[in-house]
């Protein structure tokens, strides 16, 4: 299930159980854009998007340096990053590599 995250302090809550992938992206960006219908597919994980541009907080405090970047969360800490349009297949891998 996709969610868009709401409030910043919510971050670190949807993120300390399982496995989470962040999508973290910006409204103006194309490659993120593609990315929506691939992350609408994903059905092994919740997905949290956060728009570096209303929490540029969080783009800063992990490093967000391209967009979009994938950012798998295992139990609250980063497991794996990806930069850039994926396909649902790269996710699924990364995912089961870090199960």
């Amino acid at each position: 299930m996709v969610k868009h995250l709401e409030k910043e302090e919510d971050f670190y809550k949807l993120i300390e159980k399982g496995i989470v992938l962040v999508d973290f992206y910006a409204d103006w960006c194309g490659p993120c854009k593609m990315l929506i219908p691939v992350l609408n597919e994903v059905d092994f994980c919740d997905v949290i998007k956060v728009n570096i541009d209303e929490y540029p907080n969080l783009a800063q405090k992990f490093g967000i340096m391209s967009i979009p970047t994938l950012a798998f969360f295992k139990d609250g800490l980063e497991s794996e990053r990806l930069i850039g349009f994926r396909g649902i297949n790269d996710l699924k891998e990364t995912y089961e590599s870090i199960q």
